[in-house]
């Protein structure tokens, strides 16, 4: 049985020149992006309320919208979260990317159009873990007829669209 010198072994095993700075360059911009500032937000004018005042995350608990309560808020990115519960509200303060709604509540068949619209909190669904928001049911039913290509064409449209959206 041969064995390798501790030396050799380094060698052998060493990443070649650049490469690891490379890996840590991509590893920073990586990061940098997820600590990005989100984009705009869907939030009323007039009473500052995210998704009209319903709770984020009871979509993913409870199966459906439930209004949360005026004694359970979050301000956060712009807007005030309201929650039905303590539960909900601490879930979303340390995962808003999960339990935000997809394109800050757009209607994504909107902006796969290139247009930026409005979603309602009470016409929506979940693909892959993600709350979609639609400005109105025939929006929806375009969407779950093909929710795999309207999500590619609104993530591609999204930066242009999210840019001319006044935050």
């Amino acid at each position: 049985m041969k064995t390798m010198t501790v030396q050799r072994q380094a060698r052998k095993c060493s990443l070649p020149r650049g490469v690891g700075l490379i890996i840590a360059l991509g590893t920073l911009i990586i990061s940098a992006s997820a600590f990005a500032a989100p984009g705009p937000l869907v939030v009323d004018g007039h009473t500052g309320l995210a998704l009209s005042g319903f709770d984020p995350v009871a979509y993913f608990t409870e199966h459906k919208p439930k209004l949360g309560r005026a004694g359970l808020e979050l301000r956060q990115n712009g807007a005030v979260w309201r929650f039905c519960n303590e539960g909900n509200r601490a879930a979303f303060a340390e995962h808003p990317d999960i339990y935000g709604p997809r394109f800050g509540g757009y209607d994504p068949v909107a902006i796969a159009r290139g247009a930026s619209v409005a979603g309602h909190p009470l016409i929506w669904a979940m693909v892959g873990a993600r709350l979609y928001l639609f400005y109105n049911a025939a929006a929806r039913a375009v969407f779950l007829s093909d929710p795999g290509r309207i999500i590619m064409a609104a993530e591609r449209k999204w930066p242009t669209v999210a840019a001319g959206i006044p935050r």
